[in-house]
Formats: C-alpha cells, structure tokens, sequence
C-alpha cells in the first residue's frame, strides 16, 4: 500500500477541554439494545445497525446536493454499496491522482486506508457503510460544514 504525507490527527470537542481522544482507537461496541442507532449529520443521516469489535454496517442516507467531508483514514477501512439514488464518489485512485465517479443503485467499491474520497449525492441516495470499527478516525481535508481537522458529527 502507497504511504500518504503524514497528517494531523483529527481532534475532537474534548480535546479542546483537556481531554485526549485517539481518534484511530475502534470505539467499542455499544448493547445489543442501542442498535440500531440514527446518528443526524448535516448531509443527512446514517444509521449504525451492526457494531462489533471487528466491523461496522451503517445505512448512509445523502440529501440531493449534499457531500460528506474531503477525508481519508489512517486506520478505517471500508466498503460501499449504493442501494438507491446516484452518488457521485471522489477517490484518490493507486497512483494518488483523484478520481471522481458516478455510481448508482447496485455499485459497490472500496475506499482503501489514506485514500482520500468524498461522497456528495447528486439525488439522495441510500448507501451500506461497511467498514472496521475506528469510527472516529476521519482527517477531514475540506467541509462544507466547517468541521474540517475534527472528527464531530
């Protein structure tokens, strides 16, 4: 695998009050009673429906016009398949060059380790998010939510 330029970890709300988060960490799976779990973001919504120590599966919902942050992940690993809608996938490809490209119902592709990508829906679209369990460990590069360099919702 080709090695990215080295970037600041993501920080998050409690590091700003002292506290020390790494980011990188698997966050430990919840009860079986607190999935399946809707967690809001400014694009839409995803919903955490399996979470083990091992792996994640989440449902992404994308709003007509919206995007998920410019990022990559120094840990997380993941797989994406397009249920309904178009999305229009930005992907940093083997020789770093990025790519974008269009995907509609029934695609599947995966977003390696540090491989920059973004995903922004050019109708809502309705993904399964499968993927390690570092769920923290985002660098956002740009966001069009001023989120950029944390990893909050």
């Amino acid at each position: 695998m080709r090695a990215m330029p080295s970037s600041p970890r993501a920080r998050s709300s409690s590091e700003a009050e002292g506290l020390s988060v790494d980011s990188r960490a698997a966050v430990p799976p919840p009860s079986t009673a607190e999935l399946p779990r809707r967690v809001d973001k400014p694009w839409g919504h995803e919903l955490i429906w399996a979470h083990t120590d091992r792996y994640v599966g989440k449902i992404l919902q994308i709003e007509t016009g919206k995007r998920l942050s410019l990022q990559h992940h120094e840990v997380k690993d993941e797989w994406l398949y397009v249920l309904s809608g178009r999305l229009l996938l930005t992907l940093e490809n083997d020789d770093g060059a990025v790519e974008e490209i269009e995907l509609g119902p029934g695609a599947s592709v995966h977003v390696p380790t540090r491989r920059r990508h973004r995903y922004a829906a050019i109708e809502t679209c309705r993904l399964i998010e499968v993927s390690t369990p570092e769920l923290l460990d985002v660098v956002r590069l740009e966001d069009d939510f001023g989120r950029e360099g944390t990893f909050n919702p």
